[in-house]
């Protein structure tokens, strides 16, 4: 079986119009909205093997404080600058290339890559994939190269607003 998290980011600041977009932090909402998921995960008692994050300030951040969560080591995070402005079959290919020790992986990033993404594998389609909002999926394969092939469950789609 492989599981994979596909996380948006947290909500982020526009209050400096300065700032270049790939580095806009999270605000204080998106923190708490994120903290929200990742108790969320903790009180399923989520383990991740892998966690991949797109390299833009609010998406490491968002990564960032679900790994405290979940006690996955910080430094363990994969930080991928293409995933900023990479598509679905970008993301696909971060998929295949993983490990087929890796079970559980965790990708953090931006729509609207990531609405494709969840929906290329949910059965009931999202519209949007919210801010802090998280799709899992289970893949009932061993390899990862496999997955677009694979029967395939929804665990579960959370959004903030759900918890």
């Amino acid at each position: 079986m492989k599981t994979l998290y596909i996380v948006r980011h947290g909500k982020s600041s526009w209050e400096d119009a300065e700032l270049k977009d790939h580095d806009r932090p999270l605000l204080h909402k998106g923190e708490k909205r994120t903290r929200k998921i990742a108790n969320f995960l903790l009180d399923r008692k989520i383990q991740i093997d892998k966690l991949v994050s797109s390299s833009a300030t609010r998406a490491h951040a968002t990564a960032l404080i679900i790994a405290e969560k979940l006690e996955y080591p910080i430094s363990n995070i994969l930080l991928d600058e293409r995933m900023y402005h990479g598509g679905t079959d970008y993301l696909m290919d971060i998929l295949y290339c993983l490990s087929n020790q890796i079970n559980s992986v965790m990708l953090f990033g931006h729509n609207p890559a990531f609405t494709s993404l969840a929906n290329k594998f949910l059965e009931k389609k999202i519209e949007w994939l919210p801010t802090s909002g998280i799709v899992s999926l289970e893949f009932k394969v061993d390899k990862w190269e496999d997955i677009s092939l694979a029967d395939i469950s929804t665990n579960f789609v959370v959004y903030p607003k759900m918890l």
